[in-house]
């Protein structure tokens, strides 16, 4: 009798300690954030300076301060983040002329890029740049174009040249859908495909090549099925959400690596902006704005932080008042950096005269 007493007393307590056990590893989990929590704040910042920064750009340039052509990156910040998580610094990138995302988020600093905007000689251009010209081969990161579609045929050379030389990098060059009408892009991609290049082509579609819709200029609009009739590997990917822009260029990345040729993806994302502080933006519909900013890449982070448990609102309060003085001192620096000196305004411009070699 009181062996089935003591028997039913252990069964009985076995259920209760193995409750308290599941307790306090609940209260455990939710006190210390889980493995990706911290990952997620760093992603969470990386897009946040980006949205910032970009925010005072229209400041500055309503203040007269910027100059020029200047292409938001607002609404994109996941795609620049979420690739440049993938690479190394030994990596290669080339930009778009709507880079500001990209050089941020390659390391280049809130202060050289802002003295850049301003056409000053501390800019990493130098000042020669401006807003679509951002260059820094310290991080190399190379451009910052212009032309359209004309960073493909440069990143071609570029992983053409780690190949010859035996270096196990990558090339990740980002473009728009309208490159797709270039034949850049078609060069590019039969050459990295022939070769087989260590080239990452980052298709940044948001869907409008300046103010031209995606289905009025190309006639197949699934721009990974048309990628991959070059022979490489393809997939689209939902460009407003980071974790999952990472994960695909990881992926890719690492196929890369190990000699299987060059890699396409797609990421399917939105400028919440006009295509240029010029733009009127009078090609879209504002319900098709509003409806994409309801995936906005920042708050679906936010809401992901939340649902872990995460202290989100303390974490970004923190943040916010990191990025605003980093963001100030880099418009401080900039309005107090020198011009160039007009002696010099040739410099990278013509050369010495070669001399024959005899």
């Amino acid at each position: 009798m009181s062996l089935a007493r003591s028997s039913r007393s252990r069964q009985s307590a076995t259920p209760r300690k193995a409750a308290r056990k599941t307790a306090k590893a609940a209260q455990a989990a939710q006190a210390e954030p889980g493995p990706d929590t911290g990952h997620r704040r760093d992603l969470l910042e990386a897009m946040l300076r980006i949205r910032r920064f970009e925010e005072r750009c229209v400041e500055l340039y309503s203040a007269t301060k910027i100059r020029g052509f200047v292409h938001l990156y607002i609404g994109e910040e996941a795609v620049a983040v979420g690739v440049n998580e993938a690479l190394t610094p030994e990596d290669a990138v080339v930009a778009t002329y709507r880079e500001h995302g990209h050089a941020l988020a390659r390391g280049i600093t809130a202060e050289a890029v802002m003295a850049e905007m301003y056409g000053r000689a501390t800019g990493c251009s130098g000042g020669r740049g401006g807003s679509m010209h951002l260059f820094d081969a310290g991080r190399r990161f190379y451009g910052g174009n212009a032309i359209v579609a004309g960073g493909l045929p440069l990143a071609a050379g570029l992983a053409l040249a780690d190949r010859m030389r035996g270096l196990n990098r990558v090339t990740c060059c980002f473009f728009g859908d309208g490159a797709f009408a270039e034949g850049e892009f078609h060069e590019t991609a039969n050459l990295a495909a022939l070769w087989n290049l260590p080239l990452l082509l980052v298709c940044e579609n948001n869907l409008y090549a300046m103010g031209t819709a995606l289905e009025r200029h190309q006639a197949q609009t699934d721009l990974a099925m048309r990628a991959t009739s070059y022979g490489m590997v393809a997939w689209s990917v939902d460009g407003m959400d980071v974790e999952a822009v990472e994960q695909a260029a990881r992926r890719a990345v690492e196929g890369i690596r190990t000699g299987t040729g060059p890699h396409f993806l797609e990421l399917r994302t939105y400028r919440f902006r006009a295509h240029s502080m010029y733009d009127p933006d009078r090609y879209r519909a504002k319900a098709e704005i509003e409806r994409w900013k309801s995936r906005d890449p920042i708050t679906l982070l936010t809401d992901r932080l939340r649902k872990s448990g995460a202290p989100v609102d303390k974490d970004i309060a923190r943040i916010e008042r990191r990025i605003t003085a980093e963001i100030d001192h880099a418009v401080e620096a900039a309005e107090q950096a020198p011009q160039e000196p007009v002696e010099t305004l040739l410099r990278h411009v013509t050369s010495a005269p070669a001399e024959a070699v005899t």
